[in-house]
């Protein structure tokens, strides 16, 4: 009979379903957590004690507060949302562009076929993108095994810090990218914070004002064991000229100090003979190390890649090699960078990738441009800008920077950067950024114009 025969097959499918449902549950299941231990009380305490370290932290990372701020913000005025514009943290904006893109795109479709599939690489990077960082970038001044590939500079700065420990005496910029003293602090490299001055005991604070052009008076600055230097810096947007760079070096080799030289912002210069890498001075590569990234150079912030070059001249008091503590620390804590993202790095190195890059770079350098002069019409003095993506405003005698990026946030719904955030040097200054949209930025010029006219 054919309807015996319909019911059967019927009961085997909703059986077959029923077998499927129950296997697909206990697979979703398989990767839950186990609710049948839980707690019922959150009020017991482990008995392992906090890391001293991090009780010295003031408050939180100033990127983060100022997004905390912001939401706020919004939270009370949930009407301006539509108007928010960000001049704040340094992200990117503009689309990636095709040939990098393709570089992205071609490495991830080979995981997916047999002959192009990679597992675990180099925790130093691919081969052949540290030997065309060493030659694109450096113009072969460095060497491809100098070169350390990773997931940015940012990450960098804390495994070179890991390198050093905790019994060394830093010295950073005032004001400065905040990722130097936070992760000294972290390390256990300092004492605690003077409230009366905002700086921390055992670290070396070196002034750069307008007053100094930005660059510290080094000769006469304590000794540090390991110094910090940002050129072009953030906040402040100055690019150190070959002759500071000279002093600095020199300084470093006198003093026996190791220099960490951050050169993430090195693209933007434009000033002819302004050094774009601190390997182009002689003797650094006996005193240096140098943290970059692609965030900047071709809009990888969410993508995640850089490079750190630390030079087989640069050693310890003892003789050893600091890159082979570097390396180290990449191989003990770091299985490399993706592979994908590697590829999208050699694509930045190609000629058309190189072409690329230098569009991006003068299209922010340009919404740079729109700020300082926004700024300047209306009576302010403004520092960077030309060389960097950063426009440094100096405020109105006595006028403090939270205050100031409070009040532009609630009078123009522009959010920007206290230049306290960056270091009490920073106080009495607004940093800017130029990564923003073309007309989010001529809106915001228009904006600010109208709210802190003088």
């Amino acid at each position: 009979s054919i309807v015996p025969s319909i019911h059967n097959n019927i009961h085997s499918k909703m059986k077959l379903t029923g077998a499927l449902s129950f296997l697909m549950l206990a697979s979703a299941s398989a990767f839950a957590p186990s609710t049948s231990n839980t707690r019922a009380s959150t009020s017991l305490e482990s008995q392992v004690t906090r890391n001293p370290n991090f009780g010295k932290l003031v408050g939180g990372y100033l990127f983060p507060e100022i997004g905390r701020r912001r939401n706020a913000y919004l939270e009370e005025n949930p009407e301006m949302a539509s108007k928010i514009i960000s001049l704040g943290i340094g992200d990117t904006t503009q689309p990636i562009p095709d040939h990098i893109l393709s570089g992205l795109v071609n490495s991830a479709s080979k995981l997916g076929t047999k002959e192009g599939y990679s597992g675990y690489g180099a925790e130093q990077g691919m081969g052949d993108l540290r030997a065309k960082i060493a030659d694109k970038l450096y113009n072969g001044i460095i060497k491809a095994d100098e070169v350390f590939v990773s997931d940015g500079a940012k990450c960098d700065i804390m495994r070179v810090q890991q390198v050093f420990g905790s019994d060394v005496t830093t010295a950073v910029q005032d004001p400065s990218y905040p990722v130097y003293v936070d992760t000294s602090v972290m390390m256990g490299q300092t004492g605690e914070i003077d409230s009366a001055t905002s700086q921390y005991d055992n670290i070396v604070y070196m002034p750069c004002t307008a007053e100094n052009d930005f660059f510290p008076d080094i000769e006469n600055i304590p000794r540090a064991d390991i110094v910090y230097f940002c050129s072009p810096n953030n906040p402040t947007g100055a690019a150190a000229t070959k002759e500071q760079l000279e002093r600095l070096v020199k300084v470093c080799k006198e003093r026996g100090s190791i220099l960490v030289f951050d050169a993430a912002y090195a693209p933007f210069i434009r000033t002819e003979g302004v050094p774009k890498s601190i390997f182009e001075i002689d003797g650094a590569r006996e005193v240096a190390i140098e943290c970059n990234s692609f965030s900047k150079y071709a809009g990888f912030t969410g993508v995640r890649l850089g490079w750190t070059v630390v030079p087989d001249e640069l050693t310890f008091s003892d003789g050893t090699r600091v890159r082979d503590d570097f390396n180290r620390v990449m191989s003990t804590a770091f299985n490399g960078a993706s592979n994908i993202v590697q590829g999208g790095g050699l694509a930045c190195l190609d000629d058309e990738g190189l072409a690329e890059i230098n569009t991006l770079i003068d299209y922010y350098l340009e919404n740079a441009n729109l700020l300082k002069e926004a700024m300047e019409s209306i009576g302010y003095d403004v520092y960077g800008g030309t060389d960097a993506p950063y426009v440094f405003v100096k405020l109105p005698e006595g006028k403090k920077s939270w205050d100031m990026f409070s009040e532009i946030l609630e009078n123009t719904q522009v959010v920007t950067i206290p230049g306290a955030g960056f270091g009490p040097g920073g106080e009495g200054y607004l940093r800017l950024s130029a990564f923003a949209p073309r007309d989010v930025v001529i809106e915001a010029c228009e904006r600010l114009k109208k709210a802190m006219a003088k």
